[in-house]
């Protein structure tokens, strides 16, 4: 959330929280230990301040780090750099399924077109060495055989070859805002000590949103329409987050209206911190952080109004009189898609029966058949499952029932299904459902229904490992 840079200017920043009401409470960062009322009352909000603007970072590895593997999700990458990780397949149906929603959210909700750019750039282009100096991080920086003299920069942001693909395009007021979206992976070189599992990583998956608008009105109301998509994706996912705006004190005054109407969409409230004047490329960004079980801190979606970048790489557009004009481009990502599933795994180790949100589940239904003469059955019953967009499995393994059903709580299983001669006869399961103590009857039709209206508006996706666990390697462990 903010650099050494940033901290040492915040004599003159401050901060306060906005509460739901439109009422604000000062935040004092030299006593926030007594602010009580905060701590107490607002407890996402106070881990956020600890871990950001306090720099108070919790001493032990998340739970996520040891679950991402022994669920067989993601693992590291030995062959790889540091902060590199590699998705087994249950792990790449989730990043996956991220990616459709983030697709859904940029093509289908807000009509962005899509676009493919390079990975590496040319360190030596003014515009993209500018921007990157600016920018903070550490970069992984590349030198080609045989011309020394050459450096180039894996990509840590999406902005490059759009800003370079958009400043050749021609366009007028007639195509504002004109919406563009990127998904790609991108690079930062953190500092080996702060790599910690997910949370924060060198090569991460990014999809990026950038609107591209005749002026700061226009660019207002795509961040709007933009924060409410993510807001939408934050509450799909069910992880702990507390929002963070930092804005310029002239443009918090004229729209503090507004962002209290952001936040009360999400129902919660937001820490604010007050710029006195123009420090960055943009007026207003927030920032959804993502809390995980041990207190760290985590930002996945952002959206920021940028008033510069158009004049650093020449994007201007033709206004009604054929003038050209620089634009206002609203940045915004729905963050790194590792990052949320280091929140979802975090928010299932906070939980007494830790479980997926269900249409993230690897898999949603596992068969259990009672002896191997109804493993056939069983397998009719997963593809019928698969025919209506139900993840299903069967657990052929020579182990007891109950020692398979055991198996199938450790993996989280949403649903467990028992099947033998009753089942065969009645066409009804004995269902166990995550989180319920009793198992009770019901039938696929029912739950086929019950599974998708949970999902409902969700991606789905198959899972590629074979149906019968007995087929599948074992990844970890």
């Amino acid at each position: 959330m903010f650099t050494q840079e940033e901290k040492a200017f915040k004599a003159d920043h401050y901060f306060l929280i906005l509460r739901e009401d439109g009422s604000e409470i000062t935040v004092n960062l030299a006593i926030f230990e007594n602010e009580k009322e905060i701590i107490e009352n607002y407890p996402e909000i106070a881990k956020l301040i600890k871990f950001e603007a306090l720099g108070i970072k919790p001493g032990v590895m998340p739970p996520s780090a040891k679950f991402m593997r022994t669920m067989e999700l993601i693992d590291y990458e030995p062959a790889s750099d540091s902060g590199h990780f590699r998705f087994y397949p249950k792990g790449t149906l989730m990043l996956k399924l991220l990616e459709d929603w983030a697709e859904e959210i940029a093509i289908k909700r807000f009509g962005a077109m899509q676009i493919e750019t390079p990975i590496l750039y040319d360190w030596n282009h003014a515009a993209i060495r500018d921007q990157g100096e600016a920018f903070h991080e550490r970069h992984y920086m590349v030198h080609v055989p045989y011309h020394p003299e050459k450096e180039f920069v894996l990509r840590f942001a999406g902005d490059f070859g759009l800003f370079c693909m958009v400043s050749d395009a021609k366009f007028s007021y007639k195509q504002l805002p004109l919406r563009i979206y990127e998904y790609s992976k991108s690079y930062r070189y953190e500092q080996r000590g702060e790599l910690i599992g997910l949370r924060r990583l060198r090569g991460f998956s990014m999809p990026d949103i950038h609107s591209f608008c005749s002026d700061i009105n226009q660019g207002w109301e795509e961040y709007k329409q933009l924060y409410r998509n993510y807001s939408d994706l934050a509450n799909a996912t069910g992880v702990e987050y507390a929002i963070s705006f930092r804005v310029v004190e002239s443009f918090y005054h004229q729209y503090k209206d507004q962002i209290l109407a952001m936040l009360n969409y999400s129902g919660r409230p937001g820490v604010i911190e007050v710029l006195p004047g123009m420090k960055h490329y943009w007026v207003v960004k927030h920032e959804f952080q993502g809390v995980d079980s041990v207190g760290g801190v985590c930002q996945v979606a952002t959206v920021q109004l940028d008033v510069e970048d158009a004049e650093r790489y020449g994007i201007t557009y033709k206004d009604s009189q054929g003038t050209d004009q620089g634009c206002v481009i609203c940045h915004s990502s729905i963050g790194a898609l590792e990052r949320w599933i280091f929140l979802v795994l975090e928010k299932a180790a906070k939980a007494k029966i830790p479980e997926f949100p269900l249409w993230l589940a690897p898999c949603q239904v596992r068969i259990i058949p009672v002896s191997e003469k109804f493993n056939e059955l069983a397998m009719q019953f997963a593809n019928y499952f698969r025919d209506n967009n139900v993840r299903a499995e069967v657990d052929d393994r020579s182990e007891t029932v109950g020692n398979r059903v055991r198996l199938a709580e450790k993996d989280w299983m949403p649903y467990i299904l028992v099947i033998g001669k009753k089942e065969q006869e009645s066409g009804v399961f004995s269902v166990n459902k995550r989180g319920i103590k009793d198992s009770f009857k019901m039938s696929p039709e029912v739950l086929i229904k019950e599974i998708r209206d949970a999902t409902k508006d969700m991606p789905f996706r198959h899972l590629t490992l074979p149906v019968l666990i007995s087929k599948r390697p074992i990844f970890y462990g």
